[in-house]
């Protein structure tokens, strides 16, 4: 039996890998699975994500705080090194999993790589215009196996001398759950988050931690733009990066100022959100849902600044810089639903099935713990 323990710090991530636990789970004679709660999830004012969890039946989970309040990155990766290596010194591992591009994802590979512990990264090879970026690639140089979501994604990884059999095409894991057919009904959706909104549209904006001097501009820029569209908008709160307070600062002050057309949420259910994602006029802000889910439910996106910036060319996807321009975006999405043709850019399901089979392969487990540099042809 071999012992997988996968690391979860924000509501996004854990969208990510829930597909992946839930199917090893299935397969108790061959697998035991952990799962490591950390960051956001264990925090009151983004939604204590944590509850969520424990609805799903995750069995083995542990959980630890990476962060006080300002915490600054530097100090939440300490913080998470060490927290996860009180887990695996004291719980044997045979692989450990890591999502994407979060601070608790890059503590998890230090933490494998320096124990002589496999890791196993979901989502590598993307790109976009923020520090994630880095941290992403940093993952992927750390990590022994490489789970992506297309083939630029493993072009990506080869150039950057990873080893081509390690690298898998199994698409993004939430995309299982996009591709449901049964999302939870609106009316159950609405009924349970208090929303009272006929048409509407969804609002996510994140701080980009290169940008600190600019977010202020940014944050008050978007607001003032979908105040003055006279609008339905639901606004999931930011994550916990560098800079969120400035942000949520100012969403807030739209509570306090008891806007009837915004209804604002610390979080909510990954599924729940995909159903009011779905029935949406467009999306608006910098997060990845955006360019990442959206477009297969043929929804429009305005995406804002850097955050995203080479994600992918998606004709759904509105990208613009010039925050003066963005109510003349909203005007035109508001009018009517505009549905673009879906497009399955990240992988067409099943990625649970695809990452199972993997993982049942025994070369997988007798890969060596020491990563050799694969130099590509440049002449």
């Amino acid at each position: 039996m071999k012992t997988i323990t996968f690391i979860t710090g924000t509501r996004a991530d854990y969208g990510k890998i829930k597909s992946l636990i839930l199917e090893l789970q299935k397969k108790k004679n061959k697998f035991k699975t952990n799962l490591i709660i950390t960051g956001m999830h264990n925090i009151r004012k983004y939604g204590f994500t944590k509850d969520e969890i424990d609805k799903d039946k995750i069995r083995n989970c542990y959980r630890f705080n990476n962060q006080s309040k300002n915490a600054t990155m530097d100090i939440i990766l300490s913080n998470t090194i060490k927290g996860i290596n009180n887990f695996v010194s004291k719980n044997h591992t045979d692989l450990i999993v890591v999502h994407g591009d979060r601070v608790e994802s890059l503590a998890g590979a230090i933490t494998g790589c320096l124990n002589n512990i496999k890791v196993a990264h979901i989502e590598g090879g993307e790109i976009s215009g923020t520090i994630d970026e880095v941290i992403r690639h940093s993952i992927s140089k750390l990590s022994h196996l490489h789970f992506v979501t297309n083939k630029i994604a493993k072009k990506r990884l080869l150039q950057m001398g990873e080893t081509d059999k390690n690298i898998f095409t199994i698409g993004s894991p939430d995309v299982d759950i996009i591709l449901k057919k049964k999302l939870p009904n609106l009316s159950i959706v609405k009924k349970r988050y208090n929303i009272n909104f006929k048409n509407y549209a969804i609002c996510i904006f994140h701080p980009v931690t290169t940008e600190l001097k600019k977010i202020e501009y940014q944050i008050k820029s978007l607001l003032r733009a979908i105040i003055k569209s006279n609008f339905d908008y639901i606004v999931l709160l930011p994550n916990n990066d560098l800079g969120n307070e400035i942000i949520l600062n100012r969403v807030l002050n739209l509570k306090k100022k008891k806007y009837k057309n915004f209804k604002i949420l610390p979080s909510m259910r990954f599924e729940y959100y995909l159903s009011l994602l779905k029935n949406s006029h467009f999306i608006i802000g910098n997060s990845s849902s955006g360019i990442m889910e959206a477009p297969y439910y043929g929804v429009p996106t305005i995406d804002l600044g850097s955050r995203q910036k080479n994600r992918a060319q998606i004709n759904s996807v509105i990208s613009i810089n010039d925050y003066s321009k963005i109510s003349n975006l909203v005007d035109k999405f508001k009018a009517k639903k505009h549905k673009f043709k879906p497009l399955q850019y990240f992988g067409n399901g099943n990625s649970h099935k695809r990452f199972l089979s993997i993982l049942n392969q025994k070369r997988i487990w007798s890969i060596k713990n020491q990563k050799q540099f694969i130099q590509l042809n440049l002449k």
